[in-house]
């Protein structure tokens, strides 16, 4: 575990209220970058979800955001190809089809206030950075996905 520093101390939120420290915002200003490297693996993912199907099919809240960090946790070793992603959603969020294409991650299960939900899964492909489907924009944005770059196309 890395020491905290006393502005990095959970209990000292640099004045702001839980609420203003758990915006992006108060997060970045009250925050301490963690290096992947630190993080430890989990045993469950939850993710956030727009709308779902029964077979696990998922939309997030567009930019491919949440299946480039599955990729990068999977690529540190931080999930494995069967650790569990699950969703909460409304029961309105369940949809006949929602269209998906190859680097797109799929539930294992969903609940609503009403069920549960056990979505009929395959094995998950082993999940990769699609980086032919990245823009330079998007890849300077995200400085763990820059660096991730850099390193991918060192000697």
């Amino acid at each position: 575990m890395l020491p905290l520093t006393p502005a990095q101390d959970p209990d000292d939120l640099g004045g702001r209220t839980p609420r203003q420290a758990s915006s992006i915002k108060g997060a970045s200003a009250a925050g301490r970058t963690v290096a992947v490297e630190d993080l430890e693996p989990v045993d469950l993912v939850v993710t956030g979800c727009v709308a779902v199907t029964e077979d696990g099919a998922r939309l997030g809240k567009g930019g491919g955001f949440s299946d480039l960090e599955y990729a990068i946790a999977f690529a540190a070793g931080l999930i494995r190809a069967d650790t569990p992603v699950v969703t909460t959603v409304h029961e309105l969020q369940v949809v006949d089809a929602i269209p998906t294409v190859g680097h797109d991650v799929t539930l294992d299960l969903f609940l609503t206030a009403e069920r549960s939900h056990a979505c009929r899964r395959e094995n998950r492909h082993e999940p990769g950075i699609a980086w032919e489907e990245l823009t330079e924009e998007k890849i300077e944005s995200i400085p763990l996905l820059a660096s991730r770059r850099h390193m991918r196309m060192a000697p």
